[in-house]
């Protein structure tokens, strides 16, 4: 895609993501040396992005005496773009908020925290070990419903760590950090968001949730981090997001 001097930030970041994603296979990205080179292109423009170049600025201080609506969404999403290589908008957390721990498939990501604080948690999926049914029909107090058994996973812990607007990009691949749930701390919060490809149930990408059972006690003899089981779940109840319009520059991909 051609670049203009004059373009925003916001427009430059979205044809650099559309180069770094268009004809990507994700089984082979991580031997790619050019997507790689592209990859870290992308995430030298995002690192550079305000919440100012977006034209979005953190909500006024909610009155105590007057608390929100439970009936307002406790996560909104500004969409910016999409094509088939790429999504990109802003998500925005009001205080307190979380996004639930959910997955990726077969998708890269990027997250740039806008304003505010968040704090992610990423886990990677792991192969099911020979036996694990029966082990996690024993091991969990109270124990799991019969039907609950083939949705348990066995992961591990990669990452948490607190991002702010200073903070660098948040990067999600198919296999590394692809499930994460990110936390509003100390306030309101707001990152920018980069999926590639976009979700599509049609295609295999449907967005599932995950709750953290506990700690399975041992190392994975994958990466040597300390393993977890994870039962996928349905959407939880108090988390829903919302929608608002984007007010930033004009993005065309």
């Amino acid at each position: 895609m051609p670049r203009n001097n004059k373009s925003s930030l916001i427009q430059k970041i979205a044809s650099q993501a559309y180069v770094t994603f268009t004809n990507c296979s994700s089984s082979a990205i991580g031997d790619n040396k050019v997507f790689l080179e592209q990859q870290t292109e992308l995430a030298a423009l995002i690192s550079d992005i305000r919440a100012a170049d977006l034209k979005i600025a953190p909500p006024k201080k909610v009155s105590i005496s007057s608390p929100q609506s439970s009936a307002v969404p406790p996560v909104t999403y500004m969409h910016i773009c999409e094509t088939d290589a790429f999504s990109m908008g802003v998500f925005l957390l009001k205080p307190g908020a979380s996004i639930p721990l959910h997955d990726h498939p077969g998708m890269n990501g990027m997250l740039k925290v806008l304003y505010g604080k968040v704090n992610i948690r990423c886990y990677d999926k792991l192969d099911k070990a020979v036996g694990a049914e029966i082990e996690t029909e024993r091991q969990f107090e109270p124990p799991l419903l019969p039907f609950q058994r083939d949705d348990v996973r066995r992961a591990v812990l990669r990452s948490s760590g607190l991002f702010s607007e200073q903070s660098g990009p948040c990067i999600l691949t198919p296999l590394k950090d692809n499930l994460h749930e990110i936390d509003a701390v100390d306030g309101p919060a707001a990152f920018l968001d980069i999926l590639a490809p976009p979700y599509d149930p049609d295609d295999g990408r449907d967005c599932h949730y995950y709750r953290v059972l506990q700690t399975a006690g041992k190392k994975s003899e994958q990466s040597g981090e300390d393993e977890t089981w994870l039962l996928e779940i349905p959407q939880p109840d108090d988390f829903w997001c919302g929608g608002e319009p984007y007010p930033g520059p004009e993005v065309s991909v």
